[in-house]
């Protein structure tokens, strides 16, 4: 009965994504209304932040009455105050996020306001203006300065790039945040606007405003009678900002015993971060603290006398109202290494303390500065030192244009289209050639070592490098992931393709039957492929576009629709063989390569991996196929010496094992438990280890391995094989050795995260594969100075520059045959210079993949 009622759950789950698909695609057809505004802040968690006062800027504006404006919210059955507000007001309605209304409202609205990300479904259309304001200038490490910050800000990196005008409080936000911390330069084409912050707009209140606040405050259970207010407003804490730890307790808990140090004439209030407010909302004991989410934080600021915070970008918008703030960071040398600051907390504008005993004086220390202060106006020096005179600095620094008209100056370049006069910057110009690589699935195989290997050698002065994958998931992508240099930009593909499920359909029966793909395309393949595109990198532009992993028909018809670039497809392996591959009882690429192949034609270079394989590709596809022959190069791989040199020094018993995707639960539970082999290749005696790496599938052969090594192992008892990888033919291959009564002498073993250590105290490498592009293993094998063994295939000869393996036929004996002639000592040991290898390679691949760079520095 379970399984019959998780059944129908896929079903209805499906079902309803269709729906929101065709629904989706519905929307995208209907035309941009001109005169509609949607407003969305902190994914619709009320009317708030720097939207809210955009908006109230905008609606009282005579000369723009005639907009619509719509705002998005969480929950309509929330949020009452504000919907009760504009209820008169025929121009402004509310929607639920993420309904049908909302969908509508983001696919058709001509001007987009949102202070955090649009979710992973929004593609701009042209002819609508989107203008992030993001919440806040940080004082915590954001996007790629975070731990993981790639991985992380995949969906804000997205916004972004697709934005006409990002918002800047301060020149700081501008460099640190959008152009170094989210790698904006040269990738975001609109423009950035430095007039101060809207937001901080309201919170400069009249004393009819000040009551205002405190009545409001009064109404929702707050007795303030006329005491001043101190107002706590920590960060959120937790590694995941999507769900945050529940620290409510200890919230309330710290109010209290502040309201216990400073005594009765003041009152302290508790604003909690928008992402936690939820865990203390409900509760009793905190109706007489808690500031309402609803009620915007700025206004709340307007009427606070001392701010208190640890992390939180808060009180960057005080500054501006020259009160004292005091931070309360318990946990500093905690966060500081978890998450990171811009700044030193010595540095920052008001006493910091670390204990909660500590507070009462540093507030009582702030009263007595701020009572003995200089009236505005008089003409006595400014100190040069101490507390006030570091508030000053940073309210220079930080709020030079927080004075009251940022919304205004916002509204002129945003609505009006007054750039003129005002303070913007262009992040657009970079002197590097920019370069996009689509990189694979980020599984442990040849083409993602061959990519992370080119990631690590390119030039990074002389390229601006991006690449593009789906989301990694799993630990073998996600460890792959972490090893992307930290100067490339990361587009991290979330969420499916937008469109009809019938052109979906029929992009899938293409994709299978390459004989249907129209050329040219039509109106409405155009449109799908570019909504993603957008979808994908924004208003983005390359100079070169590189699909790197050259397996699938999606990305290659992606990259292909990418605004005007030099097109570039890697051919990793002998593709007209791979077709004929068979897994199992099937031919898993029979169909999905020649929908690769369908699209050849329209890429400028078509690039094997080395220069036998390059003519063995050409004379296969080239006629077949109509493709020019000039079309046809090569670049081949890179090798990352230092990754595999620090792998080879790490001990053979650190090796740690991956989740193996294809394996079942119970065999990687096995291969985990029993790994006394470890313990053999550890110790020093007269054992000899064999060792292959590499994929479990056909074209390895594996088997051949297995059976050429029974002969070895009959006529020398001390030798040993190790096969390490992970894939389909697992079981098969351990099949095969116990059949042959080798379970003792060899092992199939892996995937590991670092298989370096494996080479480093095995004697032999073999490859016995039927066909290879130019086998990375083979290289690295190389670096570890070990003798190799290898069958003939087509590419096997160039494999290796300069340096000795042993080639032998491609039958079990022949391999049999090239053991023994290393046992006898006629194998001698591989050697690469990885540098003058890499430096040859990478002069390859920047000489097809970019053939006219920007910069003139290629190689470094």
């Amino acid at each position: 009965m379970k399984r019959v009622i998780r059944l129908i759950r896929q079903v209805l789950r499906l079902v309803g994504g269709a729906s929101r698909a065709e629904l989706q695609a519905f929307a995208r057809r209907g035309a941009v209304r001109a005169d509609v505004v949607l407003y969305e802040s902190f994914a619709g968690n009320g009317v708030l932040c720097n939207p809210e006062a955009i908006f109230r800027e905008v609606l009282r504006s005579p000369d723009l009455a005639h907009l619509h404006h719509i705002w998005a919210l969480d929950s309509l059955t929330e949020h009452r105050a504000v919907q009760a507000e504009f209820a008169a007001d025929r121009r402004v309605r509310f929607v639920r996020r993420r309904s049908l209304a909302y969908v509508r409202a983001l696919a058709t609205s001509r001007y987009l306001v949102n202070n955090a990300t649009f979710p992973a479904e929004f593609s701009k259309r042209p002819g609508q203006v989107y203008l992030n304001t993001w919440h806040g200038t940080p004082l915590k490490r954001m996007g790629y300065d975070m731990p993981n910050g790639a991985l992380d800000s995949a969906n804000t990196m997205r916004n972004f790039v697709a934005a006409d005008f990002l918002l800047s409080q301060n020149p700081f936000m501008t460099e640190q945040m959008y152009e170094k911390a989210y790698r904006l330069r040269g990738a975001f084409r609109g423009l950035v606007i430095e007039e101060g912050y809207p937001r901080v707009d309201r919170q400069f209140l009249g004393a009819e405003e000040v009551i205002e606040v405190r009545s409001r405050l009064e109404a929702e259970g707050i007795t303030l009678g006329d005491r001043s207010v101190i107002l706590f407003a920590p960060t959120w804490k937790g590694t995941d900002f999507s769900s945050p730890a529940d620290d409510a307790n200890e919230l309330f808990e710290l109010v209290q015993e502040i309201q216990k140090q400073v005594g009765p004439s003041f009152l302290v209030l508790l604003k909690t971060h928008q992402v936690v407010h939820r865990f203390a909302r409900d509760r009793p004991e905190f109706r007489e603290i808690l500031v309402s989410n609803d009620l915007p934080t700025n206004l709340m600021l307007g009427i606070t006398d001392i701010l208190i915070t640890d992390y939180s970008s808060i009180f960057f918008d005080f500054l501006p109202l020259e009160r004292p703030v005091v931070f309360f960071t318990p946990d500093d040398l905690d966060y500081s290494a978890s998450r990171g600051l811009y700044f030193p907390l010595d540095e920052l504008p008001g006493p910091v303390v670390a204990h909660i005993s500590e507070l009462g004086e540093a507030i009582r220390s702030c009263i007595t500065a701020k009572a003995s202060e200089v009236p505005k106006g008089s003409k006595v020096p400014e100190a040069r030192s101490g507390p006030a005179a570091r508030s000053a600095e940073w309210r220079a620094r930080f709020s030079p244009d927080d004075d009251g008209g940022a919304a205004r100056r916002v509204v002129d370049v945003v609505f009006r289209g007054k750039t003129d006069r005002a303070r913007t910057r262009s992040l657009a110009e970079d002197p590097r050639t920019s370069m996009l690589l689509s990189i694979g699935g980020m599984r442990s195989n040849g083409i993602t070592n061959s990519a992370l290997n080119l990631l690590a050698a390119i030039d990074h002065d002389a390229y601006d490098v991006s690449v593009v994958f789906n989301r990694p998931r799993r630990a073998q992508q996600l460890s792959n992931q972490q090893r992307i240099p930290h100067q490339v930009r990361q587009f991290h593909r979330v969420g499916g393709m937008n469109g009809s499920k019938l052109t979906h359909l029929f992009r899938r029966l293409q994709e299978h039957y390459p004989v249907l793909r129209r050329r040219p395309e039509t109106a409405i393949e155009q449109r799908m492929w570019r909504t993603e595109w957008a979808r994908c990198f924004g208003d983005t532009q390359f100079d070169s576009v590189v699909e790197f992993s050259g397996y699938t028909a999606f990305w290659a018809s992606l990259l292909l629709h990418s605004p005007r670039a030099f097109r570039s497809i890697w051919l990793h392996n002998d593709l007209f063989l791979e077709t004929r591959r068979f897994v199992g009882s099937r031919r898993r690429m029979k169909r999905s390569l020649p929908a690769v192949f369908s699209v050849y034609r329209d890429f400028d270079a078509l690039v094997s991996v080395s220069e036998s394989l390059n003519r063995i590709n050409r004379d296969a596809l080239g006629a077949r196929y109509a493709l020019p022959a000039e079309s046809f190069v090569f670049a081949r791989n890179l090798v990352d010496e230092t990754h595999v040199l620090q792998g080879l020094r790490a001990p053979l018993s650190s090796i740690e094992e991956f989740e193996a995707d294809e394996a079942a639960v119970q065999d990687r539970a096995q291969a985990s438990s029993d790994r006394g082999w470890i313990d053999g290749m550890q110790r020093d005696d007269d054992t000899v280890w064999f060792v292959t790496i590499g994929r479990f599938s056909p074209e390895k052969n594996q088997a051949r391995l297995i059976r050429s090594f029974a002969e070895i192992s009959r006529e020398t008892p001390a030798a040993r094989l190790v096969i390490v990888g992970h894939g389909p033919l697992r079981d098969h291959l351990q099949q095969l050795i116990d059949s042959l009564g080798l379970s003792e002498l060899a092992f199939v073993v892996g995937p590991f995260a670092n298989p370096f250590p494996i080479l480093a105290a095995a004697d032999c490498f073999v490859l016995s594969s039927d066909y290879e592009g130019q086998p990375m293993v083979i290289l690295e094998a190389a670096l570890a100075g070990l003798p190799i063994v290898s069958v003939e295939f087509d590419s096997a000869r160039d494999a290796l520059p300069d340096s000795p393996i042993r080639i032998v036929p491609q039958s079990d004996s022949g391999l049999a045959d090239g053991m023994r002639a290393f046992l006898r000592g006629e194998v001698a040991a591989a050697a690469l210079d990885g540098v003058a290898y890499n430096r040859s390679a990478l002069a390859e691949f920047c000489a097809v993949a970019s053939p006219h760079p920007k910069a003139q520095r290629i190689v470094s």
